[in-house]
């Protein structure tokens, strides 16, 4: 079946579009487009064409997963071949392991902005 439309990007709300950026092509080895640093829009993209972008939004507030009070609008996994390996990494590049954690095969973690994100193993 054919779909109205096709999908383009996830883009992530932040005060630092710049430095949230960094942080997903550090942990994913994308590449950060040409772009221009004022216009408040950074995006990161994958050799296959996935796109994350990064919008300024100076008002952003963090999700505070997994508080329904005020609670994530979504969330991005990442496979990793060893979970513990992972952490470390991810925890250098400046991501915060998440108190509450549900699973066993997967970890969750809070980006520089305070994004819900997830490494997993399959």
């Amino acid at each position: 079946m054919a779909g109205v439309a096709r999908f383009q990007l996830v883009a992530l709300d932040t005060p630092d579009p710049e430095g949230l950026a960094r942080f997903y092509a550090d942990l994913t080895g994308w590449e950060i487009e040409p772009h221009d640093a004022d216009d408040g829009w950074v995006q990161l993209r994958s050799g296959s064409g996935a796109t994350i972008a990064f919008q300024r939004a100076p008002d952003h507030v963090p999700p505070r997963w997994p508080d329904a009070g005020h609670p994530q609008q979504l969330h991005l996994d990442f496979e990793v071949d060893d979970l513990d390996r992972g952490e470390t990494d991810v925890l250098a590049l400046g991501a915060r392991k998440a108190e509450f954690q549900p699973g066993t095969s997967f970890r969750v973690y809070l980006d520089p902005a305070g994004h819900p994100f997830c490494l997993v193993i399959d």
